[in-house]
């Protein structure tokens, strides 16, 4: 049988200290021949075989520690590789400056598989092979030598990657246990997939760190978002309030510079009328009217300084409504007119806007019991409910819920003049609020005049 017959019997390289080299896979299983004589050497592959399978599943067992991170994957592959070869010693170490993510640097297992944390305590050749891996240098041994029996159970392997050596395997087996060609590929084998792994472990812990930061970033560019709406909605509130307040400002100039004016002067005129007429036969009817005059101009003069004071009154924006509503009742209404203030539930804070027009609607509804109705009581009451929330105000006169929508439809189809204007404007302001406005009779035996508004629409509006 020639040698051409078997490929596989071809001469392999030799290594650099003299003996043969076969590739990995013919030195793992050994398999050259089919011929029942070689049986013998079947026998000693089928043992080979078996420790090959049970190192390679080691290997992968080891390397699946990826995902745990570079601690428990060098530990695992140390672990793998003093398993597969009953070592004595066994060696993992990283040279300095490279795979710079990767820790620890260096793992050492004693016998028995027990980790040596403190280098003092090793044996000095482990140790002495430990700094060479860090320096990155060849590792001679000087008291080990190629032709001694020692030279069996030493072993070295170098974890490459990219061409480059990054770490070492350092393996010491017991006299009984003998280091063969199925070790060194073995080994070889495992040094190659843990360089990878390693690389895998470090790509895979910068990832999850710039997802860290990725997600601090963004929460932080959500609460800094949050803060610059916030500031917003501050800002464009402050605006309005401004434009309000300016607008407050110039039409109690507006009333104070003209309209006030004008009722006192027809107040004048009538005291001068009345003072003509006393000469007069039958003067005592005109004299009536005159004074009802005079008593109603004066009482228009009074809304008018009220209605003046309110809008040149700066203060009520700080405060809250039931605290408007408070000191509405005291300071604006004619003292004819007793008006009581009663706040049901717990108050919750409403939008600005809302408050305001809760406010202006009690005033103007006010405004039309003291000059309409000829009321003597009036309750002001604000309800807080779960869903809602709700404005009243009663009085003791006589006006009528029917007639009181009848004026407020033809105001409506009369469109934007100046009649009723108040009842129309306290109708928008509650349709603007998501509300109702509703007119009835109140239990002191006037009208009542009721504002729901829902407290959906407030929070909804708010965020």
């Amino acid at each position: 049988m020639t040698a051409a017959q078997f490929p596989s019997r071809r001469t392999p390289a030799p290594h650099a200290n003299g003996a043969r080299q076969r590739p990995d896979l013919d030195a793992l299983t050994g398999l050259r021949s089919g011929k029942p004589s070689f049986y013998p050497e079947y026998r000693v592959s089928a043992e080979r075989l078996r420790r090959v399978i049970l190192a390679l599943d080691r290997i992968s067992s080891a390397l699946v520690r990826t995902m745990v991170g570079s601690v428990a994957l060098v530990r695992a592959v140390a672990a793998a590789a003093a398993d597969h070869l009953s070592a004595d010693w066994v060696v993992v170490a990283l040279v300095a400056g490279e795979l710079p993510d990767a820790v620890p640097r260096h793992v050492v297992l004693g016998p028995d598989g027990v980790e040596w944390a403190n280098l003092a305590l090793v044996p000095d050749t482990v140790r002495r092979h430990v700094g060479e891996v860090h320096d990155g240098g060849p590792i001679v041994d000087p008291h080990t030598h190629q032709d001694d029996d020692e030279a069996h159970r030493h072993l070295h392997v170098p974890i490459r990657l990219n061409g480059r050596t990054v770490g070492g395997f350092v393996v010491w087996t017991p006299p009984e246990r003998e280091i063969d060609d199925t070790d060194h590929s073995v080994l070889r084998i495992l040094a190659g997939q843990t360089a990878s792994a390693l690389q895998n472990c470090a790509l895979l812990d910068r990832a999850e760190r710039l997802h860290v930061r990725t997600a601090r970033q963004a929460e932080d560019l959500r609460i800094r978002n949050d803060e610059l709406m916030r500031t917003q909605q501050a800002l464009g509130a402050a605006r309005q309030r401004e434009v309000l307040d300016n607008e407050r400002h110039r039409i109690a100039r507006e009333l104070h510079d003209s309209v006030t004016q004008y009722a006192l002067s027809a107040g004048m005129h009538i005291e001068l009328c009345r003072s003509e007429v006393e000469g007069w036969e039958g003067k005592g009817a005109v004299v009536g009217h005159l004074d009802t005059a005079k008593d109603l101009t004066q009482r228009a003069v009074e809304q008018l300084r009220s209605a003046i004071y309110a809008l040149n009154d700066d203060d009520h924006g700080d405060k809250d409504l039931p605290s408007m509503l408070r000191q509405l009742s005291t300071v604006h209404m004619p003292d004819e007119l007793r008006v009581e203030v009663k706040i049901g539930g717990t108050p919750v804070p409403l939008a600005p806007e809302h408050e305001q027009s809760l406010f202006r609607v009690a005033g103007e509804a006010l405004f039309n019991t003291a000059m309409h109705a000829e009321a003597s009581r009036a309750v002001v009451r604000l309800a807080y409910q779960p869903d809602r929330v709700r404005l009243t105000v009663s009085d003791d006169g006589g006006a009528s819920p029917e007639e009181i929508r009848r004026t407020l439809r033809a105001a409506g189809l009369r469109g934007p003049s100046g009649e009723h204007r108040g009842l129309a404007n306290m109708n928008t302001r509650a349709q603007e609020m998501g509300g109702t406005l509703r007119f009835r009779r109140s239990r002191i035996g006037g009208l009542q005049v009721q504002v729901d508004v829902p407290l959906a629409t407030r929070r909804s509006e708010s965020e």
